[in-house]
């Protein structure tokens, strides 16, 4: 989490969790990429765990590592990864068609932004009870435009209505995040979104109840297993 080492930790562990039972949760293959986003989440906030626990410490190099393990998460992994997911989840049909388009803007904003991981090491530093990720690049209205299509707006063309609410809940946060925490946006609207991703146990949950719900068969109830 974004204010203190205890807080992340306990954000992880709690994730870690959830996202084991998410991944119990999932019936068929193509449902496991979604329902690992908790345990990513899970592994991003313990990231950020040890980072807090090197300011303390003065651990330069392992600062940087893991400043670098988490930026790979916020910066490349999600924008490739969330549309990716949502695709694979859902029928065939003209929503998986538009999907790519998704897709295809987060690989081009997450490899971009890869590239200035690798060109222009990214810095962390404590301000107050937030972390600062300092991460130089251009065409900023352009990558975030394309990053906020990958990591939200791809979740509107789901036929699946939790995970509809889940890109409506990141989107807010986004938001939210902008708006009152602009300085340490990155750790904020992540750690938003790492406690916005209890939503995707949610939809399992629901999908596992509404195959296993009574119906009328013939006159007669039957039971869905």
């Amino acid at each position: 989490m974004c204010f203190s080492a205890t807080a992340s930790f306990s954000a992880g562990t709690v994730l870690l969790g959830l996202g084991m039972l998410t991944l119990k949760s999932a019936r068929r293959p193509r449902e496991l990429p979604f329902a690992a986003i908790p345990l990513l989440f899970a592994i991003q906030q313990l990231s950020e765990g040890v980072i807090w626990l090197t300011f303390g410490y003065e651990a330069q190099q392992l600062n940087a590592t893991m400043t670098h393990v988490y930026s790979f998460f916020s910066h490349v992994l999600w924008p490739v990864y969330v549309p990716v997911a949502v695709l694979l989840i859902e029928p065939r049909g003209w929503r998986r068609r538009a999907l790519l388009v998704f897709v295809a803007a987060g690989v081009a904003v997450g490899a971009y932004l890869l590239y200035f991981l690798v060109a222009f090491p990214i810095v962390s530093r404590q301000v107050g009870q937030h972390i600062e990720y300092v991460s130089p690049h251009f065409f900023g209205t352009a990558a975030i435009t394309l990053y906020l299509m990958s990591t939200t707006l791809s979740l509107f063309l789901s036929t699946h209505r939790i995970v509809v609410v889940f890109g409506a809940l990141a989107l807010s946060s986004f938001a939210a995040a902008y708006l009152f925490y602009a300085t340490w946006f990155i750790s904020v609207w992540c750690f938003f979104a790492a406690l916005l991703s209890a939503v995707v146990y949610l939809h399992f949950v629901l999908r596992r109840t509404e195959r296993g719900g009574p119906r009328r068969v013939l006159g007669t109830t039957v039971f869905d297993r």
